[in-house]
């Protein structure tokens, strides 16, 4: 449906039923918080039945969000001039009622059809994923019925609180721990029941992801396994994800796998210290507490493609952190007049998360040499 579909044929008729034209967006249209890409700032916009999605800029989302059918350009006219120092042409009004049209944005107009996948690459014995769920929706819905009621504050509050304390313990006993770990290395039956419990979290973490999102009225749209030799994962994919109400529900779908995770591990850090000095299963319990909480807590580093990546991203409402940090830094060699296009904002949030990006592999590799010579000395 556009703007000119059923004008008068002459030119003045047509302008004149362009300015006269009150559109209404569609019910369910649904809108991402304003992110920063680059030196725009852009919002997504779903549609309510297909959930094909489109990016559009500021000046676009002023305009859409006012379409509620009783307005038409003349109304629109002195409210974007005075939030945007311009006057809004005939011609940029005709453009945007084309293109939600053409979207099955405005209401009355048909549906699009569906847009097509994205071709994926054919998988290799090295690199690949599959699908392990005939129906991940249902499956999720049926795990988020079975653990609603441990999802309530007055279970959480107190789960958190442990995980709280567990990360306390870690921190204070952390000598103690390497030390047991470090007996080990001549105990390969308790190694594979620790690769064996990791496995477990890692399904169980992307399993959180998906319960969680489902909480907060996401839609999950697959389960399956990821392989990267010699890595081979679990993953949850949620297809609304960026469209979850509130910045929170989307730090706390990001962060609920590590989240897991670490809860998974109270009940050890439990036995830890209860176990005598001299107990033969200490060193177990010690090397699941340590690599549980690298696995864990590892996660919550903000690098691609870690949760801790995705929930930085949330909080200071960027979009692509890490490829746009990297077109920044290209255009910053050759100038400050190339990157001028860039908010203020920008042009401090990516030099900085360029320079703490630097920071975390550094830390990231000295700390796993120290932990490595400690282990293995």
């Amino acid at each position: 449906m556009t703007a000119a579909a059923s004008s008068p044929a002459s030119p003045s008729g047509v302008s004149a039923a362009v300015r006269a034209h009150r559109p209404a967006l569609r019910p369910g249209v649904r809108f991402s918080p304003p992110l920063l890409r680059g030196p725009r700032t852009v919002r997504l916009i779903r549609h309510p039945v297909t959930g094909a999605t489109f990016e559009v800029g500021e000046k676009e989302h002023f305009l859409i969000e006012r379409l509620d059918g009783t307005r038409n350009l003349d109304d629109l006219v002195p409210v974007y001039a005075e939030r945007f120092g311009r006057r809004l042409g005939e011609e940029n009004w005709t453009r945007l009622l084309g293109l939600l049209g053409t979207r099955g944005l405005l209401a009355g107009a048909p549906d699009p059809a569906p847009p097509a996948p994205d071709p994926a690459p054919p998988n290799t014995p090295w690199r690949g994923s599959r699908p392990m769920v005939r129906d991940a929706a249902a499956t999720t819905d049926r795990l988020h019925r079975l653990l609603r009621p441990l999802l309530h504050p007055v279970v959480q509050l107190p789960l958190c609180a442990a995980v709280l304390a567990l990360v306390l313990l870690l921190v204070a006993r952390a000598g103690p721990l390497i030390g047991a770990a470090g007996e080990l290395t001549g105990q390969p039956a308790a190694v594979a029941g620790i690769a064996l419990f990791l496995w477990f979290s890692i399904t169980a973490h992307e399993l959180a992801h998906g319960v969680a999102a489902r909480h907060y009225g996401g839609h999950v749209t697959e389960i399956g396994l990821k392989w990267r030799l010699p890595a081979a994962l679990l993953y949850c994919t949620v297809e609304d994800y960026l469209f979850l109400p509130g910045l929170r529900a989307k730090l706390v779908v990001a962060g609920a796998g590590a989240y897991l995770n670490m809860l998974l591990l109270v009940p050890f850090g439990v036995a830890w210290t209860l176990l005598p000095e001299d107990a033969a299963e200490r060193p177990f319990a010690a090397g699941l507490l340590l690599l549980g909480a690298i696995q864990g807590l590892g996660n919550l580093v903000p690098l691609p493609p870690l949760d801790g990546y995705r929930m930085l991203g949330h909080a200071l409402g960027t979009s692509r952190l890490a490829p746009e940090t990297r077109a920044y830094l290209a255009l910053r060699r050759r100038g400050a007049a190339a990157v001028a296009a860039y908010p203020p904002r920008g042009r401090l949030l990516y030099p900085a998360y360029a320079a703490t990006a630097v920071l975390l592999v550094l830390l990231a590799a000295g700390g796993t040499a120290t932990l490595l010579f400690l282990l293995f000395r």
